[in-house]
């Protein structure tokens, strides 16, 4: 994808590597959660287990969608009140609306935003739709957040690591195992210099049907998400500021006037926090 001028931070003139297929017989869960939240990008498989979810918990539709919701108020005050100008959401999923680098560049339109993910269907449409304002930059990298290396490399072509950065790992630390979960962040953590921020949410395992519906997600195979307890999510904070109010489910996340009172999609808890 572009900046808005004629050449990508991500073209440096080596030849690229050929796309890898689409497996359209196996689900995945960016396409899943696109079909949740009223997408188009997703294949009868992904809608064959969406719906197995939905049957199971029906809720999970109000958590796809507080959760964009959350990633808007989260974007919002970074690159407001913090004055943020550079992010790296990583596990992007499918573009919909309200984007990290819409919301950021809606606000401060010099922003920086590198996003990944590992999903060539995902890879396809974020090349042709996430396309940042003139001003800033906008760049897709095709990784995995188990190589941090490979990340920060290729990150640092569109992001200076010498300013602060947000580092936006939202709903997807739910498919590493646990034992890799702060290995990763604190590599990905420790290239990020004072003043940056982590914005992280997880789904939960706040409620039985809710744990029974992704256990049968797993079952239909592709990549496992796991829930785990609110107090797990709020200790991969550690060593970190916390904004205001804390660790919470989603919706209570410095919810909008309009917002407050809603108590759907609960079962997902994240928050924000700053590196000292």
């Amino acid at each position: 994808m572009t900046d808005g001028s004629s050449s990508s931070p991500a073209n440096d003139g080596a030849p690229q590597a050929p796309q890898p297929q689409i497996d359209t017989t196996v689900p995945h869960s960016a396409r899943i959660w696109n079909y949740w939240m009223g997408g188009k990008d997703n294949y009868p498989i992904d809608r064959e287990v969406g719906d197995q979810v939905i049957a199971s918990f029906p809720q999970i539709v109000d958590l796809a969608r507080t959760s964009r919701q959350f990633l808007i108020r989260v974007v919002s005050h970074l690159a407001g009140e913090a004055g943020i100008r550079q992010f790296l959401d990583i596990g992007t999923g499918m573009p919909t609306v309200d984007n990290t680098h819409e919301v950021a560049q809606s606000i401060a339109p010099e922003s920086r935003v590198v996003y990944v993910d590992n999903d060539p269907l995902v890879l396809t449409h974020a090349r042709a739709l996430l396309v940042g304002s003139p001003e800033g930059a906008t760049d897709y990298i095709d990784a995995d957040l188990r190589d941090p290396d490979t990340i920060l490399r290729q990150a640092a072509r569109t992001l200076d690591f010498d300013r602060p950065v947000a580092l936006m790992l939202l709903g997807i630390l739910g498919h590493v195992p646990a034992d890799d979960i702060m290995p990763i962040l604190r590599h990905l953590l420790d290239a990020l210099p004072s003043g940056s921020y982590l914005a992280m949410y997880d789904g939960t395992n706040t409620s039985d049907a809710y744990n029974a519906a992704i256990e049968e997600g797993n079952s239909q195979g592709g990549l496992p998400y796991f829930l785990r307890s609110p107090e797990d999510i709020a200790a991969r904070f550690e060593g970190l500021e916390l904004l205001e109010p804390g660790v919470v489910p989603c919706p209570l996340w410095r919810p909008d006037p309009i917002e407050v009172g809603n108590r759907r999609g609960m079962d997902q808890y994240g928050g924000v926090a700053r590196k000292p």
